[in-house]
């Protein structure tokens, strides 16, 4: 049967009273004892001068001799738990140094913008480069896979010649050229909407940190 809320109120004080006189009640010139609070898995509050095993790592307050709390002692955290606390507090700093570097950088979200469309502009230069590239690469393979055309085993032909070796690493190279090429197109078409994405989200948190600074 549960305790009426009363009943259990009136009997954490008896036990508090009980633990402080206890810590109280040592010899003259012993050094006094420590009263913790400390709550069980039942959610029932305890007071004594030690908290039993089971609860050493949990959330716990230290009392002073008239009952008041002088130190809150947090609950222990587990390895997986700590990992995440530190993660989550350098999460928290990397925000907060950004926002510094958004407001000390820029005068306004004009100036955002400017650089956004500047960065994005030099990108868009560099993959019209690959571009072309790719179209000079394109007509070289066109132009190796005639003449490989003319060699056995690409020809019908019962007089055509086994493919020469020189050719053969002409083509692989160029074959590896063009994916070389297709590798920087998609780095810097990712580079771009990553960019892009992040220019947007310091605009949106400029306009929010500049809001706020004007409304105080």
């Amino acid at each position: 049967m549960r305790k009426p809320p009363l009943i259990v109120a009136f009997c954490s004080t008896l036990l508090l009273a009980g633990a402080i006189a206890q810590a109280g009640s040592q010899p003259p010139g012993e050094k006094s004892g420590r009263t913790y609070k400390w709550v069980d898995s039942s959610g029932v509050t305890h007071y004594g001068d030690s908290i039993p095993p089971e609860y050493a790592q949990g959330g716990r307050s230290e009392l002073n001799s008239q009952g008041v709390e002088v130190r809150k002692l947090p609950a222990q955290l587990s390895p997986q738990e700590a990992a995440e606390a530190l993660k989550a507090e350098a999460e928290i700093s990397r925000r907060r140094q950004h926002d510094t570097f958004l407001l000390n950088t820029y005068v306004s979200a004009k100036d955002i913008e400017m650089l956004r469309d500047e960065r994005l502009a030099l990108i868009d230069s560099q993959l019209d480069i690959a571009r072309g590239s790719i179209e000079s690469v394109d007509g070289r393979v066109a132009a190796i896979a005639k003449r490989m055309a003319t060699f056995k085993p690409y020809s019908k032909s019962p007089t055509a010649r086994r493919l020469p070796d020189p050719l053969a690493e002409e083509a692989v190279r160029i074959l590896q050229e063009r994916r070389s090429l297709n590798g920087t197109m998609a780095a810097r078409e990712k580079e771009m909407v990553e960019l892009r994405e992040q220019f947007d989200a310091d605009l949106a948190r400029y306009r929010e940190l500049t809001a706020n600074r004007l409304s105080r």
